[in-house]
């Protein structure tokens, strides 16, 4: 496979190992329902729902010991790279490149290496979300053109190109832009990959069918149906096609019907043979074959009328399904009186995508939080069908509380919206023609202003693109009743750095020391239901039990009491002798030779203090 090569690259390949470990500070405060009394999701004791304020690289590795595989879906929209968005290669990178691109910031259109800052940026990134995502997981990422090709070449590297699901269209406008510079980009791409194609979950989309459309009454099942021809339109259609779908099918007289185009070029059928032959004999049986106008056989497919049903996800997102950047714009202007975010989006389309990737129970993760759309999709989705879905929100930038959680604090409670609400009255292209008789024009217009005016506080006229708009505007205040739910507002705490662990510059709680230690131990997420603190055990893995001799009191760490003894060690073992125990600990009073046959292994907590008191 082609591989992409960009400057830096060498340094930033295994940075995501050297991030240090900085467990997560909650903030009830800021926080809508105080932690939960109990465990959650992630096992630290909070809300299923958290908001994260903090480098999001960092917030990802506090996430890995709590999370690691059990993201159900992870959404992103990082900076495009337009040149234009000003933001900073701000990671600690050891390298003098890194180095000296960190004094250049902010990134900008005149950077001849902005692409290769912001594949450095996001290279370790989609390493940890790679690690997050479930087995049945996906992963979705908006872009445009600037860097959506390098971003396919990086997610190949990193999640494998046999796990490329999908690139889809985005429609992010609701018409073209009249006054665009050549081509009007009326999309965004989103970019859609699986941990493993073969495992991924995808639910299929609800819609519901056009009644109209079902003319047919099927005799033998009184239902309505649509009418499809068997023969294959459009591209793809011809015998040199498909080969195998060229075969005859026998009509009610006898004769045989070929799939040949109305002009007499040879086509071919939608079905394979075998496919016809099961649908032709089914009950009740979905082929149809009738005589044309002319006399001429056809067959025909009959499609039921079944109100709500079900298709694929498509590869092209139409703004009047999923929403546009303008509706983005109107949502937050609803929400806080003003325009408090440059590029929103809309609410529709995360929705959309989590009504894809999401179980009714289901975890998402956004890291490029921005706006908070993420977690108002999900508040949406909660209040419409009743699911327990959960999110996760990382803003680095210090809009994290006033804009970010501040959106979903208001989504939940209510809020009041103070603005103007806006009606088109009437809308006329200007050209010679329609000037020529402008005095019947203001003539409509005036009568428009009389007879609506009274609804208005104000009509505004304008002309734009060649098009004559009038709008009426009206002062409003409304209250958006709440969606209701919570979240848990954290910040991230001091690196946890071994060599101070046990000097007391440095004591952790057991929760996030242990969460620590057993995911680097194992690989796996520690899990909150098997944490037995006053026992010292941490959980299991495939290949261990794992525990933890620890309290967060420099004194006692010292003590005795703190050391592995050969009693405790029999105590562990007992507990399975089947599986292997690995047990962390200051210190042990017992010899390798005597844990071993018990399947105990020690790994000790660096610790250069090590000087217990004697008797």
């Amino acid at each position: 496979m082609p591989e992409l090569y960009f400057k830096g690259k060498e340094f930033v390949y295994n940075h995501h190992l050297t991030v240090p470990y900085r467990p997560l500070e909650t903030h009830p405060d800021k926080s809508i329902l105080p932690p939960l009394q109990g465990e959650g999701r992630g096992g630290d004791g909070v809300s299923g729902n958290l908001i994260i304020h903090g480098d999001n690289l960092h917030a990802l590795k506090a996430l890995l010991p709590h999370y690691a595989g059990k993201i159900d879906c992870i959404f992103i929209d990082p900076p495009y790279n337009t040149g234009n968005e000003s933001w900073s290669y701000n990671d600690n990178v050891n390298s003098p490149i890194m180095r000296e691109w960190l004094s250049t910031n902010p990134v900008n259109k005149e950077d001849m290496l902005r692409h290769d800052k912001w594949a450095c940026m996001m290279y370790p990134r989609l390493k940890m979300l790679n690690e997050l995502l479930s087995d049945e997981g996906s992963f979705w990422m908006t872009l445009d053109d600037n860097e959506a090709h390098r971003a396919r070449m990086l997610l190949d590297d990193i999640f494998g190109e046999d796990n490329f699901v999908a690139q889809v269209a985005w429609e992010k406008v609701y018409s073209p832009r009249m006054d665009a510079d050549g081509f009007s980009k009326d999309y965004d791409t989103i970019l859609v990959y699986a941990k493993d194609s073969e495992l991924v979950r995808l639910n299929k989309a609800k819609f519901k069918q056009n009644e109209s459309q079902f003319t047919y009454l099927d005799p033998d099942t009184g239902k309505k149906a649509r009418l499809r021809t068997l023969r294959k339109e459009g591209s793809g259609s011809l015998r040199s096609d498909r080969q195998s779908m060229w075969y005859p099918i026998q009509a009610p007289d006898g004769t045989e019907i070929w799939p040949v185009k109305p002009d007499g070029t040879e086509g071919r059928w939608r079905w394979e043979r075998a496919t016809y032959l099961r649908e032709s004999a089914a009950t009740p049986c979905r082929v149809l074959i009738q005589q044309n106008d002319t006399g001429l056989w056809e067959a025909w497919v009959k499609q039921y009328y079944e109100g709500d049903a079900e298709r694929p996800p498509s590869t092209i997102f139409r703004h009047s399904e999923f929403g546009h950047t303008h509706e983005a714009s109107e949502e937050i202007k609803a929400i806080f009186g003003k325009s408090a975010f440059q590029t929103p989006k809309p609410v529709r389309l995360i929705q959309g995508i989590l009504e894809f990737a999401l179980p009714e129970d289901g975890l998402v993760l956004d890291s490029f939080a921005g706006s908070g759309t993420t977690a108002h999709a999900v508040l949406a989705l909660n209040a419409k069908d009743g699911g327990n879905r959960n999110f996760i929100l990382v803003e680095c930038e210090e809009y994290a509380d006033t804009l970010t959680a501040e959106r979903v604090r208001r989504v939940i409670n209510g809020y009041e919206y103070e603005g103007t609400q806006k009606e088109e009255l009437f809308r006329k292209k200007v050209n010679f023609s329609t000037l020529k008789d402008a005095p019947k024009l203001l003539r409509e217009i005036e009568h428009l202003e009389q007879v609506k005016g009274k609804r208005f506080d104000k009509i505004s006229k304008t002309i734009k693109n060649d098009e004559l708009l009038v709008v009426g505007e009206k002062k409003i205040t409304e209250r958006t009743e709440g969606l209701g739910g919570g979240f848990t507002y954290c910040t991230l705490g001091q690196p946890l750095d071994l060599d101070k662990l046990l000097t007391g510059e440095q004591c952790p709680d057991y929760r996030s020391l242990g969460a620590w230690l057993f995911h680097t131990a194992t690989g796996e997420p520690l899990s909150p239901v098997n944490v037995r603190e006053e026992e010292w055990y941490l959980g299991e893995s495939p290949s261990y039990h794992v525990w933890l001799i620890y309290r967060p009191d420099l004194d006692w760490l010292k003590s005795r009491d703190a050391a592995l003894t050969l009693t405790l060690a029999e105590k562990i073992a007992a507990t399975d002798k089947e599986k292997r125990h690995l047990v962390f600990a200051p210190a042990r009073f017992v010899a390798s030779k005597h844990l071993l046959p018990l399947g105990v292994e020690h790994a000790p907590l660096p610790f250069a203090l090590y000087r217990f008191e004697k008797d």
